[in-house]
């Protein structure tokens, strides 16, 4: 109880059983509390220097100072101490903004910065986390939605909500009945935290206050590492690509919404990809969806649209609008550019 302003166990000891029974010397408080005379002697010693025990002038007997006035100069004391360390945890606080000030201004000045591998990029995060003060967003593929990655995320990810710092996050359409997902979903949207989901997402990514981006080195392999970039011009464009997609998403929990024809966003997605000449194989990986989920959809897309072929119901999406029949070039990169991961 009162170790907390500087006793040790054996002078709280020897110091209550004083008050309790004044009456008794050095030999009858050792036999009354079962400690040796040398542990009791050691106790009074503590209690004099802490001036809780003073000597009464009438031969040296010894005499409690009672606790409304022992105990008090004692956590007066206590409290003068407490007040310092925090005075000094304050002024090396300062130091440390200062000094982590001075870095970041360090590594805007240096545009690119690379962090090669799963941890150097963690533990960047962690310092991009304390740093960050009005805004987190990110895309996140189906590529990066593996257990450990959630499971280092989500401190951090609460760090930035408690502190009032908005999280917006998008994830691909066919997440929306992961398990994982959902308690997730369930959790950061408790917190604050929103997030919404699209057919296709096409990189890993996260921006910082829209001052500092992170993106991989390879966008097929983020276990390769991340590049941090604060080239002002690179990190609007890719927070740009964020909120392009961010308008059209559809909040996790509400039922993506069909069109006039029927068509729900990754039906219109899908049918953007076989026009421009994607294999199923292609559009299952930038859908984030098996090749027989593709087959299924392609076989609804075509009778929605009245389609004989997949070609057809490409030219009744054109006709619609979706796309732009005349990029005969961008349709032809789009397939022999696509890449393929290792």
């Amino acid at each position: 109880m009162l170790g907390a302003i500087g006793l040790s166990a054996d002078a709280e000891s020897v110091y209550l059983a004083m008050l309790a029974a004044p009456q008794l010397d050095l030999p009858q408080l050792a036999a009354h509390m079962s400690l040796t005379r040398d542990a009791v002697r050691a106790a009074l010693d503590e209690l004099i220097d802490l001036a809780l025990v003073t000597a009464t002038g009438d031969g040296g007997r010894l005499r409690t100072v009672g606790p409304t006035v022992g105990l008090a100069s004692l956590i007066a004391r206590a409290e003068a101490e407490v007040a310092e360390r925090q005075r000094q945890l304050e002024a090396t606080r300062t130091a440390v903004m200062s000094l982590a000030t001075a870095h970041e201004q360090s590594r805007d000045r240096e545009q690119v910065t690379k962090w090669e591998g799963v941890e150097a990029v963690r533990g960047r995060l962690e310092e991009l986390t304390m740093a960050t003060t009005v805004e987190c967003v990110s895309l996140n593929p189906n590529s990066a939605q593996k257990p450990e990655s959630k499971k280092a995320s989500k401190p951090l990810n609460q760090q930035l909500l408690e502190r009032g710092v908005a999280i917006r996050a998008i994830y691909q359409d066919s997440h929306r009945h992961n398990p994982l997902l959902q308690e997730y979903a369930t959790w950061m949207t408790d917190l604050g935290g929103e997030i919404r989901t699209a057919p296709t997402v096409p990189m890993l990514m996260i921006v910082y206050d829209r001052r500092v981006a992170l993106l991989p080195i390879d966008p097929y392999d983020s276990s390769k590492g991340a590049q941090e970039v604060h080239a002002p011009g690179i990190v609007t464009a890719v927070y740009g690509l964020f909120a392009q997609i961010w308008s059209t998403a559809t909040p996790l929990g509400r039922t993506p919404e069909r069109d006039e024809a029927g068509l729900d966003p990754q039906l219109r997605e899908l049918a953007r990809l076989l026009a421009a000449g994607s294999t199923d194989e292609m559009a299952a990986r930038k859908m984030g969806v098996s090749a027989r989920t593709i087959k299924r959809r392609s076989a609804e897309l075509m009778e929605l649209l009245d389609a004989r072929s997949r070609f057809q119901a490409g030219v009744i999406a054109a006709q619609r609008g979706w796309i732009d029949t005349s990029d005969t070039s961008t349709r032809r990169a789009d397939t022999a550019l696509a890449p393929h991961p290792a």
